[in-house]
């Protein structure tokens, strides 16, 4: 949703903000993902699927046994050979009748027709015979491509790059994997009131944007760290010229204080508001605009965050993070709904997002939810979506998950 712009670039508001939903559909709009690159496996974490990952090989890619014990060909008892068939080794051919010793994973003899598990066969003495009720055929084999053909579509585009997509890729015969660029990403934190160490004093009081902010903007984008800027214009504004980021992060400086330079920066420099001001409390003072493009001809963002740290984590979840799941490619999630296990306090007019507390797919407000309080926040599994008026208990409501770096 595009605010319309005066002649000098400053937004111009027309009629009322735009709602929760429409200020998140709006962030998702503004980008399209980026280009994709290749890379290897070791660097791929936290990268998306650019392109389907498609099996390089069967999986399995022969025959393996599923169990210690002996491959065994026909019913018993086996004349068992010498030896053992360890995984990574081959073994000539069971004749019928005969068995062999053979591990976990290991490559079966061909014409085995059964895995005998080691807790269910006796050797003799001369350990030559290997006797033991006879397994129906194919039990505890694990038979090529049993998990996937060489060829098909394991996972999609979209798909974000997890440990697991990682080991699926290496065991699918790949070394290097098509994923989006992550976006670069940059936090300003405003102000000439924070301190980096220590308890409040002195009318200041401690940043404690940097610390909640910088792991959540690293879970959707490369962060090149943060810098404090002063409550100055020239500087302010030189530091978001100059910056090298997709997308800037700042907080603070939204409303319209004596020391709120944002707006009057973003119209200076040319930037397009997209989103400027939001239904949803706390954090409505926030914003989405578009920067005039890098040297390079990349597009670039900007979005700014309410001072408050609780507003300032409404922000990232309705502007940065479905801008930043647009830019990595991300397939979009479907909402994670739960049940109010009581009453979720709403406000008059604007959607609510509120810390809860998860339980056996229900959902309970937690205390201390201010905008700048954080103390719900570090109790809390997430924030409950709640629409104007409230939501009694029992009914249904949206919960977004915080992220979680670790």
């Amino acid at each position: 949703m595009d605010l319309a712009t005066s002649t000098s670039g400053t937004p111009t508001q027309l009629g009322s903000p735009p709602t929760w939903d429409q200020a998140r559909e709006a962030a998702r709009s503004a980008a399209r993902a980026l280009p994709a690159t290749t890379r290897e496996l070791s660097a791929a974490l936290g990268h998306v699927l650019a392109e389907p990952l498609t099996a390089r090989t069967d999986l399995p890619a022969f025959d393996t046994s599923a169990m210690d014990g002996w491959a065994v060909a026909g019913p018993g008892p086996w004349r068992l050979r010498d030896g053992r068939v360890l995984a990574g080794a081959q073994a000539e051919p069971l004749a019928d009748g005969t068995a062999l010793s053979i591990a976990t994973g290991a490559q079966l003899p061909p014409g085995t027709t059964a895995v005998l598990r080691r807790e269910h066969g006796q050797v003799d003495p001369s350990g030559t015979a290997l006797s033991g009720r006879s397994p129906a055929p194919g039990r505890d084999i694990r038979p090529r491509g049993q998990e996937c053909r060489q060829g098909q579509s394991l996972l999609p585009p979209g798909t974000a790059v997890t440990p697991a997509v990682l080991g699926l890729a290496a065991a699918a015969g790949h070394d290097r994997i098509a994923v989006h660029r992550r976006p670069v990403v940059e936090l300003l934190v405003l102000g000439d009131e924070l301190l980096d160490s220590g308890p409040p004093r002195e009318g200041r009081v401690r940043d404690a944007l940097s610390p909640l902010l910088e792991p959540w903007l690293r879970c959707g984008g490369e962060l090149t760290g943060s810098r404090r800027i002063p409550d100055d214009f020239d500087l302010l504004r030189t530091a978001i010229a100059g910056s090298a980021a997709d997308v800037v992060v700042t907080t603070g400086g939204t409303a319209a204080g004596p020391a709120d330079f944002l707006h009057r920066v973003l119209a200076e420099l040319g930037a397009r508001f997209l989103v400027d001001s939001v239904a949803v409390r706390p954090g409505h003072p926030m914003l989405l605009a578009e920067l005039p493009p890098a040297r390079d001809g990349r597009a670039r963002w900007l979005s700014g965050l309410p001072g408050n740290p609780l507003a300032a984590v409404a922000g990232t979840a309705t502007l940065v993070q479905p801008l930043l799941e647009r830019l990595n490619g991300r397939a979009e999630a479907e909402p994670r709904g739960f049940t109010a296990a009581a009453d979720l306090p709403g406000h008059p007019r604007d959607t609510k997002l509120l810390p809860v507390e998860l339980r056996a797919r229900t959902a309970t407000a937690l205390p201390f939810g201010g905008p700048a309080m954080l103390r719900g926040l570090a109790l809390s599994d997430g924030l409950a979506v709640v629409p104007p008026g409230g939501l009694s208990a029992g009914s249904a409501v949206e919960v977004l998950e915080t992220p979680r770096p670790w």
